[in-house]
């Protein structure tokens, strides 16, 4: 099989084979090991586009981004738990091991949403919270001060653990809502914001986190921001990796591919108008919806951080004469 010829694959699946055989993925020395040493080994830029592996690897990376997603919601309980056991919990969070990553996760995010927002939202819809809601305490904390967020998480528990975090804060108490729900039966409700965040592991594989983006497609209001994370190269075992095809319905704006310890992309689309007018007879549009071209152009990008080096991808919209 050609596809495990490649060094990195094989190192890859060697990893997963260790992960997998682990009997729990809770925190411990042998899972920090081993997932910090995947991580090391998928952070690197490479020009592997894992969405064209073989089935057999296809398989492999889906099952590995289940435990990858798995560990990750595992750590964030154990530290939620941690956290929650001081009278103000907000005030140590830079005892998670991947605080510092969120810092400039968020700082990133904020400032792609800067370019295609004018005003700061006073409302904005946060889907895949979890019990350490990290994102969305950075957010309102540093930089949308003024900003309600809504966090959708379908873990109850996830949510009591996430309230307990912000309770003792005056602020954060009144600007932090957290609502128990799976986002799939979220209809109506989702016309109320001008920017939802959709998280990385909401949609564990290509199919599931198509539905949610089609489900966004149809129920957020035109013109809204959907901001959401994705990966990149090597990066893509780690990850679901979506693909400007993937998001029927919007205009894809933005993505940058971090090459540092961050290693989520950020995509930034809009949501397309609903109705065109009876006259248009553009074919680039379909049922009402802009359907974004899969050909894209990759070039140097400005840096938003002055720290961080990053590829920006233009979306080049396919218009059919």
């Amino acid at each position: 099989m050609v596809c495990l010829k490649d060094p990195l694959v094989q190192k890859v699946c060697d990893l997963y084979e260790k992960i997998s055989g682990l009997d729990s993925l809770k925190p411990s020395k042998d899972v920090d090991m081993l997932f910090t040493q995947l991580v090391l080994t998928c952070m690197p830029p490479h020009p592997i586009d894992v969405t064209k592996l073989c089935k057999k690897i296809q398989e492999m990376r889906s099952n590995l981004i289940r435990l990858c997603g798995e560990a990750e919601g595992l750590l964030e309980k154990h530290f939620s738990t941690i956290l929650g056991s001081f009278d103000n919990p907000l005030d140590h969070l830079d005892i998670f091991p991947y605080f510092s990553n969120y810092l400039k996760l968020s700082h990133l995010e904020y400032n792609i949403l800067s370019q295609h927002c004018s005003d700061v939202p006073s409302r904005v819809a946060f889907l895949g919270s979890g019990p350490l809601p990290l994102t969305s305490i950075v957010l309102a904390s540093y930089h949308m001060t003024s900003t309600t967020f809504d966090n959708f998480d379908i873990d109850p528990s996830a949510n009591s653990m996430a309230s307990r975090l912000v309770e003792s804060d005056p602020d954060l108490s009144k600007r932090m809502v957290f609502n128990t729900t799976d986002v799939m039966s979220v209809t109506g409700a989702f016309m109320d914001y001008d920017v939802v965040f959709l998280a990385a592991l909401v949609g564990m594989d290509k199919e599931e986190k198509v539905g949610i983006i089609e489900h966004l497609a149809k129920h957020m209001a035109p013109g809204a921001l959907l901001m959401l994370r994705s990966a990149h190269g090597a990066r893509g075992f780690l990850y679901p990796v979506v693909d400007a095809c993937d998001l029927r319905g919007f205009e894809v704006l933005t993505v940058f591919h971090p090459t540092d310890e961050v290693i989520n992309s950020v995509v930034i689309a809009r949501k397309s108008p609903k109705v065109l007018p009876k006259h248009s007879t553009d074919q680039g549009f379909i049922n009402g919806s802009l359907m974004i071209s899969c050909k894209c152009a990759e070039i140097q990008a400005f840096n938003p951080l002055n720290q961080m080096n990053m590829i920006e991808e233009l979306a080049v919209e396919d218009h059919l004469s």
